[in-house]
């Protein structure tokens, strides 16, 4: 999955999680405040319900006991509580008790309504009582009273109304309904917002991203836009900061990697003319030291080695300064390149040294001068620094569309931090020897003519000891060969 795919997914999501953070926050406050709100209303339904019924029963007991004849007779209490009963509304149904004779309003009414709780609390506190009770799923409201006399003394008698409450039910189930109805909406509300809300949000987050991004490109101009002064917009100016201090160092680091180069050019080119006079000096020295003192010859042919590695380093030099500049160029031939490593091998006197496993007919068309100094870079570093026997093996694969030149040997590997920097120019792994053979460009040199033609270098330790560096180059298909 590309980078850029993963950031709109992860943005997507992070939509989506602000939506439904918004939405669960709005439904949640909605629900609360529904249910504070029927709470309430409940309560100031049932309250005003019971303050009517209490002071309608308390004024009716105030009006018919006070003619009322203590003891009385099953007859008289059957009137009392009809009585009391008429004028409480219509279902309302009346209990009246005197010690053990008891009397309704309504014959058929069930009189277990009327709890022990609500009878023992209207005789031990001697003062009206309600309890609210559910019977046959619905539900009513008791109220009893103990009936004083005119002295203020306890008549015997306790007078119980039951009224239901099923009018107030369906009042506030009225009310829960068309709330519950109005969620709907709300929520629908609640996602718009959210959705106003994200990409208000996400908008600098997103250019934001896309300024990052960009950046990581190697577009070290752009900025971010910075709007208002909340938290994202002191991010997006901490981010125009960050890259105007790095704008100016990579320039910075730019030009003296550019001064560097070209002083590295400069004196590369000027050393070739004094080099060439003194390789022409040294080669005579060379001829004569057989016939010069033992001292004076040493030191002939350690001026023409030292000669020699110079030449090479400059022109190792020259090389990397022609990658630098963009000034290296291929021409290109079809090559059959198990007979091109064969040759590179043969004129650096390795044959002997080097296993080979080199399958003829794999052409591709490659530069030969750089393929041959790739290859001889290769091996002469397997060589010089890992153990025989060192082993070149090519292969071709059709698939991918590429040739593979491996080169193994039976050294100590490539630690870690070796490996990492393996290919850095002028890198050396001992770093106690200053004065190897290498200029410690050959790998450098080996992955930059890879790159050139299309092609790669990759390094690796192998698990059983030894390092393996392995040239992949495109391949010239059978069915695209031609004959040079």
């Amino acid at each position: 999955m590309r980078p850029c795919t993963r950031r709109r997914r992860s943005l997507g999501g992070l939509r989506v999680r602000l939506v439904v953070a918004f939405v669960l926050v709005a439904a949640v406050s909605a629900v609360t405040a529904t249910a504070l709100a029927y709470r309430e209303y409940r309560t100031a339904v049932l309250q005003r319900k019971q303050d009517a019924v209490r002071d309608d029963f308390r004024q009716r007991i105030e009006q018919v006991a006070a003619d009322f004849d203590i003891p009385p007779d099953e007859v008289s209490l059957t009137r009392l509580a009809t009585t009391l009963a008429d004028g409480l509304g219509r279902g309302a149904v009346v209990v009246a008790e005197y010690r053990t004779l008891t009397a309704a309003s309504d014959a058929r009414a069930d009189r277990t309504r009327v709890g022990p709780a609500l009878r023992e609390a209207v005789r031990t506190r001697n003062r009206l009582s309600f309890q609210r009770v559910e019977w046959r799923g619905g539900p009513y409201l008791v109220l009893g009273t103990p009936v004083t006399l005119d002295t203020g003394a306890p008549s015997g008698l306790d007078v119980y109304a039951i009224t239901s409450l099923h009018a107030e039910r369906d009042d506030t189930a009225g009310l829960l309904a068309a709330v519950r109805d109005g969620l709907a909406p709300v929520v629908l509300l609640a996602v718009l917002l959210a959705l106003l809300a994200a990409r208000t949000v996400l908008r600098p987050v997103r250019e934001l991203g896309r300024a990052t991004r960009r950046h990581a490109t190697g577009d070290l101009g752009t900025r971010a836009h910075v709007r208002g002064n909340d938290e994202l917009a002191l991010l997006a100016a901490d981010f125009n900061d960050t890259a105007d201090a790095l704008e100016r160092s990579v320039g910075e680091l730019r030009d003296q990697e550019a001064r560097a180069k070209r002083f590295v050019a400069d004196v590369s080119h000027e050393l070739r003319t004094p080099l060439a006079a003194m390789t022409m000096v040294v080669t005579v020295l060379d001829e004569e030291a057989a016939g010069l003192p033992p001292d004076a010859a040493h030191a002939a042919r350690t001026v023409s080695a030292e000669t020699a590695r110079l030449t090479r380093l400059v022109d190792d030099l020259m090389e990397m300064s022609r990658f630098d500049s963009g000034a290296a160029r291929l021409h290109l031939a079809d090559t059959d390149l198990a007979e091109a490593v064969r040759a590179t091998l043969s004129l650096r006197g390795w044959t002997d040294r080097v296993r080979t496993a080199l399958p003829d007919g794999v052409r591709a068309s490659v530069d030969r001068v750089r393929v041959d100094v790739t290859v001889a870079n290769l091996v002469g570093n397997a060589l010089r620094h890992g153990a025989d026997p060192v082993t070149v093996t090519l292969t071709a694969d059709r698939d991918l569309g590429r040739v593979t030149l491996t080169v193994t040997d039976e050294g100590p590997g490539l630690p870690p931090e070796v490996l990492a920097r393996v290919f850095d120019r002028f890198y050396k792994a001992d770093s106690a020897r200053a004065r190897s053979e290498g200029s410690g460009l050959g790998t450098a040199i080996a992955l930059e003519n890879a790159r050139l033609h299309g092609g790669t270098v990759e390094a690796a330790d192998r698990p059983g000891g030894g390092a393996v560096f392995t040239l992949h180059l495109p391949w010239l298909h059978p069915a695209e060969e031609t004959t040079p």
